[in-house]
């Protein structure tokens, strides 16, 4: 089958909609349940994309959570804390494999943004990463396989209508790719970039030392930033994206955004939230909605009288500001990485407030020498690896 159609585009408006193979070959995806949308197929095209070559890089099964054509989360498949297995909601799950623990961290990051995501996996799904993909809100999976009975409850989500994709893990695009925008046909060379720790060999800071699994982190950070919406930042820690911030226009709002986001997940893992006296009866994704209340600025929308019984058994103290700056510096050995270059200072003393020690961007500022600066009054070690990464 070279062609596929589709119930609409990107809005119910556009009308027709199809997908297909110019050169009349057969489409590298196979459907095995529901019926993928366009939206559904840019991210499942994508995210395969990041989870081979994370998969590539690492050696581990990867996966990726995305959302609206940009990662909400990726992570490669390292055995989860019990900490974080408390606050990625699956304490309760007696069995792990490499491949369901990184689906685990993948779509615990961010959970707020993961909220109905469409995922990638590396490897064949097996049973322990689909009964985690079957108990959360998503629309979709694309792996390049799938276990007999992991397929078994992915079919059966959502009353059948579930998206499970089956990708062709060997199939390889051509080396020009093309694109239509307003009539016109738009054509460039595929970002075929290899990203290793060769990427990183120029540190450009008085500090050098990156030891391997700041270099992993490194390069888990460029891999995800090369199908991430620019202007883009992502903050890496022990294997996973903790904090991306995608498709802004200001490379310091781009740091602060996924700043705050590496900060929440550092929060969730205080004894505040991991304390909170939650209601048995309430939702995963409710219980989410009122921790990143619980630790934003509007907590009181959260806990005012006649509103926190909604949701705890006893009312929680607020989280002050002063003991939220107090564990957040805590925090240490974070990865930055940038897709372009930081044109201003400001986003190292952001990135520092969140923990960050290692940073790797292209360079290539007329401020390059304010930017190394700040590196250095932070003891930080910066790479410059000269080449830009852009995802539109």
């Amino acid at each position: 089958m070279n062609e596929m159609q589709l119930k609409y585009g990107t809005n119910p408006n556009q009308k027709p909609a199809r997908i297909y193979m110019e050169d009349g070959s057969d489409l590298p995806i196979t459907v095995l349940s529901g019926r993928p949308g366009y939206i559904n197929l840019l991210d499942a095209m994508n995210g395969w994309q990041l989870v081979s070559q994370l998969k590539a890089v690492s050696g581990l099964p990867a996966a990726t959570s995305f959302k609206h054509v940009s990662p909400a989360g990726a992570a490669i498949g390292r055995p989860l804390t019990d900490t974080l297995k408390k606050i990625y909601w699956v304490d309760d799950v007696k069995k792990f494999t490499p491949l369901s623990s990184a689906y685990a961290r993948a779509r615990g990051a961010d959970r707020m943004s993961s909220f109905g995501d469409f995922i990638s996996l590396s490897d064949v799904c097996d049973v322990a990463t689909a009964r985690l993909i079957r108990r959360e809100v998503s629309d979709g999976v694309i792996a390049p396989g799938y276990e007999p009975k992991a397929l078994e409850m992915l079919k059966a989500k959502k009353g059948g209508a579930y998206c499970v994709l089956q990708i062709d893990p060997d199939y390889v695009p051509k080396p020009l790719e093309r694109r239509e925008v307003f009539g016109i046909t738009f054509e460039q060379g595929r970002n075929e970039l290899n990203i290793d720790d060769k990427f990183f060999q120029n540190i450009v800071t008085k500090n050098k030392d990156i030891p391997k699994e700041a270099m992993l982190d490194l390069a888990i950070s460029m891999i995800v930033l090369k199908y991430t919406q620019s202007n883009s930042v992502c903050y890496v820690k022990d294997g996973q994206a903790i904090g991306i911030g995608a498709g802004q226009q200001s490379r310091i709002h781009c740091t602060r955004l996924a700043g705050q986001k590496a900060d929440n997940w550092w929060l969730r893992q205080s004894p505040q939230v991991l304390n909170l006296p939650f209601r048995d009866d309430l939702s995963r994704p409710d219980r989410d909605n009122a921790i990143d209340l619980y630790i934003g600025d509007e907590y009181m929308d959260l806990l005012a009288d006649g509103v926190w019984e909604n949701t705890f058994t006893e009312k929680p103290p607020v989280f002050t500001v002063e003991e939220k700056k107090a564990w957040i510096a805590q925090q240490k050995d974070v990865v930055l990485g940038s897709d372009a270059f930081f044109p201003f200072g400001d986003n190292i003393e952001r990135a520092f407030k969140s923990g960050v020690k290692y940073v790797a961007e292209p360079g290539g500022s007329v401020r390059d020498d304010d930017v190394i600066a700040a590196c250095d009054r932070h003891n930080m070690v910066m790479s410059f690896t000269g080449l830009r990464l852009f995802h539109h």
